[in-house]
């Protein structure tokens, strides 16, 4: 039997990789194969500044460090660092030991940030982050266009693709949804990044326009950001901020929205998970031509693709399904069959265990 430690940040706060994070270290309780244990990264201020260096975030990190003993109990070290120097340089001891004692060192890239971030960085510092993450015996990716995150580091063998996945509570008890009028639902993080003022933006001019909607937003609002959010949802009349929701609270907003948007340039995204619960629960999708999400969306057929940073067509886009509610409909039933084909936690568990399970060492690049 393998031991497993799982090095990364886990709920609270609940982010696409605190979730994953969670859900892994379930699926390798439940195998026979695996013992596991865990190091919990979460720092729990949330803020929009990800990846940025604050002495608080320094010390929070340093203390993390007092776990490092755990290496010597494990067989396989998994990682879920951040994509910035450092991101990863604050896991150095764990890399650095695992690597002096030849363990399976697994690194999992929730993103799209880490190979720009190494083709922005110079001298000491690149030389550095290539060292470190050129430790790492194999690398996982969220889809393949994401491929180039860890090409610089590792063997094209030893990157392997494994999609997201939405859990199966919420496509195990979906309702008859109506498509009277366009409901729309935001569920992410409120930051800007994420694209919710262009969505807030873009219900302004759904108003004027006299379209009939109803909008539901939920998810935790960067401190930074939450007058301005606050202040254009209080302007809207047929929007409303739900808070922070989980469990049946979360099935049951998506269960009500027909229209999932998330408008997001955000530059550490990879597959987001809040677009695969939307389609578990037969959302139709609107979202941006941005990091992995092309891979798993097609325009047209999941929904629709848009440009970042464009409020005037996601108002197009908004206006067209008012226009075609059949689309909504018909878009709805084929997203809902995708979904079970490709992104359960089923088939997650299965391709996790395939890569996890083939534990001979790798040479590195």
């Amino acid at each position: 039997m393998s031991k497993i430690l799982i090095i990364g940040p886990f709920p609270k706060p609940i982010s696409g990789v605190s979730l994953a994070n969670q859900v892994v270290k379930e699926v390798l309780r439940n195998s026979t194969n695996f013992t596991v244990d865990s190091i919990n990264t979460s720092y729990n201020v949330f803020e929009d500044a990800v990846g940025s260096f604050t002495f608080k975030k320094l010390i929070f990190f340093l203390k993390m460090n007092f776990s490092v003993f755990k290496i010597l109990k494990n067989d396989i070290i998994y990682i879920t660092p951040g994509q910035t120097f450092f991101g990863i340089a604050k896991y150095t001891l764990f890399i650095l030991l695992s690597s002096i004692l030849k363990k399976e060192i697994i690194i999992h890239v929730h993103g799209n940030y880490l190979g720009k971030q190494y083709s922005e960085l110079s001298g000491i510092k690149k030389k550095f982050f290539y060292f470190l993450i050129s430790k790492f015996t194999k690398g996982i990716i969220l889809s393949r266009s994401l491929k180039n995150n860890l090409s610089p580091f590792l063997k094209t063998e030893n990157i392997h693709v494994l999609n997201n996945f939405a859990q199966d509570f919420l496509y195990n008890h979906t309702e008859e949804k109506s498509f009277r009028e366009l409901k729309i639902c935001y569920l992410s993080n409120l930051m800007e990044e994420k694209g919710i003022l262009q969505l807030l933006d873009a219900l302004i001019i759904l108003e004027e326009k006299k379209i009939s909607y109803s909008a539901k937003i939920a998810g935790n609002i960067d401190e930074n950001l939450k007058e301005i959010i606050r202040n254009k949802i209080s302007s809207l009349k047929n929007t409303q901020y739900l808070g922070i929701v989980k469990g049946i609270e979360k099935r049951e907003l998506l269960n009500w929205s027909t229209i999932f948007v998330l408008p997001t340039f955000y530059k550490m995204e990879g597959q987001p998970i809040s677009i695969l619960e939307a389609m578990a629960t037969s959302n139709v999708i609107i979202s941006t031509k941005h990091a992995g999400i092309p891979d798993i969306i097609k325009h047209k057929k999941n929904g629709f693709l848009m440009e970042t940073n464009k409020v005037d067509e996601l108002v197009e886009l908004c206006t067209y399904l008012d226009e075609n509610r059949s689309k909504i409909k018909q878009i709805s039933e084929y997203n809902k069959t995708y979904f079970i084909n490709n992104f359960t936690v089923d088939i997650f568990e299965s391709e996790f265990l395939k890569i996890i399970n083939n534990s001979a060492k790798t040479e590195h690049f």
